[in-house]
């Protein structure tokens, strides 16, 4: 079986999360600087190898002073941890569009299994002679269990953040040739 090459091509993917604040509405984020590969056999993404990483210091929720804060060592812990990393362990199809892929997500140095739904969009050619590949990935994990502990009450004794996070990812890749 022949090896194919992708890699996931940034102007056209996002990698975004998203988490409750103060339990009555969601801030979202994402990371602007990230980049990923995988290896298939042939171009069954189900026999595929994936890494994927971002660079913490590119998040953005649209707030430079949130932004600071959720890169130091409340949170992300950016200058000790500069990278999110993530890679596959074993992709489960479960139809013809539909994925679980089960793998390995670290962030602030705790590894963990975690399983994202993934959705396969296809595979096209692009005006140019390239192959691409789509996605659109979702899945959820508790902050707590990566060291993110940074906890904070209202007034009144309301918690002002959620412990899940979800994750949210639209990634297109590109085939590379031999």
């Amino acid at each position: 079986m022949t090896t194919t090459k992708w890699v996931i091509d940034p102007t056209h993917s996002e990698i975004q999360f998203k988490i409750k604040h103060l339990m009555i509405s969601t801030v979202s984020g994402q990371f602007k600087q990230f980049e990923g590969d995988a290896e298939t056999e042939s171009d069954d993404f189900e026999t595929a190898k994936a890494h994927f990483s971002a660079d913490i210091n590119s998040i953005s929720t649209n707030n430079e002073q949130r932004d600071e804060h959720l890169k130091n060592g409340d949170f992300f812990d950016a200058e000790n941890h500069p990278q999110l990393t993530f890679t596959t362990e074993n992709i489960e199809k479960i139809d013809d569009d539909d994925y679980k892929i089960h793998g390995i997500l670290t962030m602030r140095g705790v590894s963990k299994n975690i399983v994202l739904d993934a959705e396969f969009g296809g595979i096209t050619q692009d005006p140019w002679g390239n192959t691409r590949a789509g996605f659109e990935l979702n899945g959820k994990i508790n902050r707590k269990d990566f060291g993110v502990s940074f906890g904070m009450l209202t007034e009144t004794g309301g918690i002002a953040l959620g412990e899940e996070v979800k994750l949210l990812a639209s990634v297109q890749f590109v085939k590379q040739v031999a």
